[in-house]
């Protein structure tokens, strides 16, 4: 199976990169705080490569990670100077580095056959060993609460080439969401529209539940609820877990 193919990368990139943008700045704030300054930063589900542009303009290095071919083709495009690889989050190999990011909920997606409760807290052993004393993980989560159990609700929104219309549904701590893309086609089919359909699930954690799993790998955890001006999306979580200044370096988990 694949996610965020062609279509639906492309309409995310043009039509919802609000997300990435709006939250860059608060993200640089953070690392300037933290005196993280240049090195690497490994930005897990990079997505078209909004965030690492943002990082690369301040001369970071950046090694993107995702595991659509389609979003991981727009961020080479968009940042040659940066490394990218299409893999599961959940398996990459995380070099060492200064910063580690996920902004854009990329922990809560089941599509990711990999992404299971231990795998998650396996994640954040292998981010906590890789990062370089001081260090830092940004990322942010859907919690539970994003809409009425049971109520389903739909929407659409549209561009000048393209229509996205989105169901969403919340049961038992899963989010659904099924996704049906219109693309507008050129060349000889001009005006006529192909369709494609996803459909994603997202496991929804509660912020103080992760934030304990953080602290018992050895993170000292800081809860936002925004990336400096830019204020999360309802029941969204985000943290900055440190890893002590005086921490040692681990070999890899």
């Amino acid at each position: 199976m694949e996610w965020y193919k062609q279509d639906l990368a492309y309409i995310h990139d043009v039509g919802h990169s609000d997300y990435a943008l709006k939250s860059a700045p608060g993200i640089l704030s953070i690392l300037a705080e933290h005196h993280i300054h240049d090195g690497l930063i490994v930005d897990l589900g990079c997505g078209s490569g909004l965030s690492a542009l943002e990082f690369t303009a301040v001369r970071y290095q950046v090694l993107g990670v995702d595991i659509s071919e389609s979003m991981i083709a727009l961020a080479r495009t968009r940042v040659p100077t940066a490394e990218f690889r299409v893999e599961s989050l959940f398996e990459t190999d995380i070099p060492a580095c200064n910063a580690v990011v996920s902004i854009g909920e990329c922990l809560n997606y089941l599509f990711d056959a990999n992404n299971t409760h231990s795998a998650l807290v396996q994640l954040f052993q292998r981010v906590y060993n890789a990062l370089n004393p001081g260090g830092v993980f940004i990322f942010d989560i859907a919690e539970p609460g994003q809409m009425a159990q049971g109520i389903m609700t739909k929407n659409f929104t549209e561009g000048e080439d393209w229509i996205v219309l989105v169901e969403k549904q919340e049961e038992q701590a899963v989010l659904t969401r099924r996704i049906i893309t219109l693309r507008k086609l050129k060349g000889h089919h001009e005006g006529h529209y192909r369709r494609d359909d996803e459909v994603h699930h997202l496991r929804l954690y509660e912020a103080t539940e992760v934030a304990e799993q953080l602290h018992q790998v050895g993170f000292q955890v800081q809860i936002m609820r925004r990336y400096g001006d830019y204020d999360l999306p309802k029941a969204h979580a985000a943290f900055v877990a440190c890893k002590p200044p005086n921490a040692q370096r681990t070999e890899k988990w």
